[in-house]
């Protein structure tokens, strides 16, 4: 069952992944999967330790090339492209938060925020500080902004990280167990952050987690065991989500 439905945002195909091709040790972790993720969906990647999810999200993020298969991004094929080719889409496409913030302890938090700007221009113009800056008053760091990373509490750090993923207006977040470092009242303001942001800029987000409570707040749950997809569903929030927008299309 796939529950996604407009234009796909990215589409994988028959997609394995297989380390130490053709030696004793060979090992296939991802095994022929499909998946397809609609534009502006919210969902959450779950499954037991060792079912493959790091290793999915580091091919859709395009950090590890897919020993077969196919996959599309916005229709476009990855599969084949250089190592330029694949770093230019990275940047033009996705953002990333991690379970630890990776943020740059000598920057401050707006540095941090426009460090991919600076990766991908080569300068950071006014349009980009700007924005920064509106990213940062949006989750809530307008009084931070140049304060280190070191002289803010872990939740706000990850707030920092939020805002960077998003400076480049991606069509699609991946987020790795991004509340995995916090304690549950972080967690919960950082989760609720994503969400609005999401509400808000109409991002699509596919979220790595371990918790069962904010895998519930996702709208679409895609399981993962053993390196197939055992399960994608819509929540009942996500259910609820769909009945409310075809109600609305129907008045309408």
């Amino acid at each position: 069952m796939n529950p996604t439905a407009g234009p796909a945002l990215i589409e994988l195909s028959d997609l394995r992944k297989t380390y130490n091709p053709g030696r004793p040790n060979e090992v296939e972790v991802l095994h022929g999967l499909a998946l397809r993720l609609g534009q502006g969906e919210f969902a959450a990647l779950i499954g037991p330790s060792g079912s493959g999810k790091s290793t999915l999200l580091n091919v859709i993020g395009l950090l590890e090339r897919p020993s077969s298969g196919s996959y599309r991004i916005q229709g476009e094929e990855m599969v084949g492209l250089d190592d330029e080719g694949l770093t230019r889409q990275r940047r033009r496409t996705l953002g990333f938060v991690f379970q630890f913030h990776h943020l740059l302890p000598a920057f401050s938090a707006l540095e941090n925020v426009t460090l991919p700007v600076l990766m991908r221009e080569g300068r950071v113009e006014r349009r980009h500080l700007e924005r920064a800056r509106a990213l940062l008053d949006a989750v809530g760091l307008a009084q931070a902004m140049d304060h280190r990373p070191g002289e803010l509490s872990g939740g706000m750090q990850q707030r920092v990280a939020i805002a960077r993923a998003l400076v480049l207006q991606p069509p699609l977040v991946l987020a790795d167990e991004p509340t995995g470092n916090l304690d549950r009242g972080s967690s919960d303001e950082v989760f609720a952050l994503l969400r609005r942001m999401h509400r808000e800029l109409g991002t699509s987000f596919l979220i790595v987690t371990h918790d069962p409570r904010l895998a519930e707040r996702c709208d679409r749950l895609v399981e993962l065991v053993d390196g197939r997809i055992e399960r994608d569903q819509k929540t009942d929030l996500g259910a609820e989500q769909s009945r409310e927008g075809a109600a609305l299309a129907t008045s309408s």
